[in-house]
């Protein structure tokens, strides 16, 4: 699921899509229960209104892009097990989070919220002879041939991944460990975009790993590893209601670090306008570049037309691939 996380991340940066690859997501505000089960040590978060993406035209297109086979397989699990996910999703949340001793591992877990037939579900998955984990009280799925597991909290709330990112926020839930509540620089992130259709969150780490991806050569060199160390947070959102946005915010220690980095991504900018197609160059044209107060901005907006144009450009599907 990893690639899976990194695609979701990728449409998003893809202003910065200009610049070269990876990061984005969907959106709205999660509910209670999906907050208190969510890991301490994000790393990113990505969350997905499921409808206002059904509704877009735009949306589905680049969903249709980035959207990868292992959650293709897990849509089609659902559907067979008993799921419409037109009607019954309302919001998926990708986690990515670290664990392990020092925090050393990296895991992906998915959240889905919204209206299940949990009993017919499981009435299917025991027609279906499928043999379930039990942790504790909580009774874990596995997801047909996709190697991904899945466990009902309530009627409303659906976690799916690994069996052991299952297992690990089962452990949130029930108390065993620290729930993202406690992070008070992901909740404040948070509480920044999460009225949107569709955003995304990092934390220190999470940012830093973007910001050299989307710099892509330009991150590499001595002014990038000077500022790196003062990025302390990310989050970024896309709305399709009217043509396509994407605003992207970086948070920095200062005036210094944030303006450096502006610089670097505006040359970035430029060197791709200097080798870009016309769609691309049209892109990097809507972009805009800017700092203020510690703060690195990110701005794009297009109409569908045009972004059903940069969807299909050479720069686009390099990010992509």
């Amino acid at each position: 699921m990893n690639r899976l996380f990194l695609n979701c991340s990728l449409a998003g940066a893809l202003v910065v899509s200009a610049v070269s690859v990876p990061v984005t997501a969907w959106g709205a505000q999660l509910s209670s229960d999906a907050r208190s089960v969510i890991p301490h040590d994000v790393q990113q978060m990505v969350v997905i209104d499921y409808h206002a993406m059904q509704n877009s035209d735009a949306a589905m297109a680049l969903r249709g892009q980035v959207m990868p086979p292992e959650l293709k397989q897990l849509e089609d699990a659902l559907k067979k097990s008993g799921l419409n996910d037109n009607n019954d999703l309302e919001q998926l949340a990708f986690i990515l989070y670290r664990t392990g001793t020092g925090g050393d591992e990296v895991r992906t877990v998915g959240i889905a919220q919204g209206q299940f037939p949990v009993q017919d579900v499981l009435a299917s998955f025991r027609k279906s002879k499928v043999k379930a984990t039990v942790v504790r009280t909580n009774k874990i799925y596995p997801m047909g041939k996709t190697g991904m597991s899945v466990v009902f909290l309530d009627e409303s709330t659906m976690i799916f991944g690994g069996l052991q990112s299952v297992k690990e926020i089962l452990d949130v839930r029930d108390g065993l460990t620290p729930s993202v509540l406690s992070n008070g620089q992901v909740m404040d992130s948070m509480r920044t975009v999460e009225g949107e259709p569709l955003w995304s969150v990092l934390d220190q780490k999470g940012t830093q790993m973007m910001m050299k991806q989307v710099l892509g050569d330009a991150g590499g060199v001595a002014d990038f590893d000077t500022v790196k160390k003062r990025m302390v947070a990310s989050w970024y959102t896309m709305n399709f209601q009217h043509g396509v946005k994407f605003d992207m915010s970086v948070v920095t220690g200062d005036n210094f670090a944030a303006a450096t980095v502006s610089s670097l991504l505006n040359a970035a900018v430029l060197y791709k306008k200097m080798s870009g197609s016309d769609s691309d160059k049209q892109a990097l044209d809507e972009t805009v570049i800017s700092s203020n107060a510690g703060r690195l901005d990110v701005h794009f907006a297009s109409s569908d037309a045009q972004f059903s144009s940069l969807l299909k450009s050479s720069m686009f599907q390099s990010m992509v691939r």
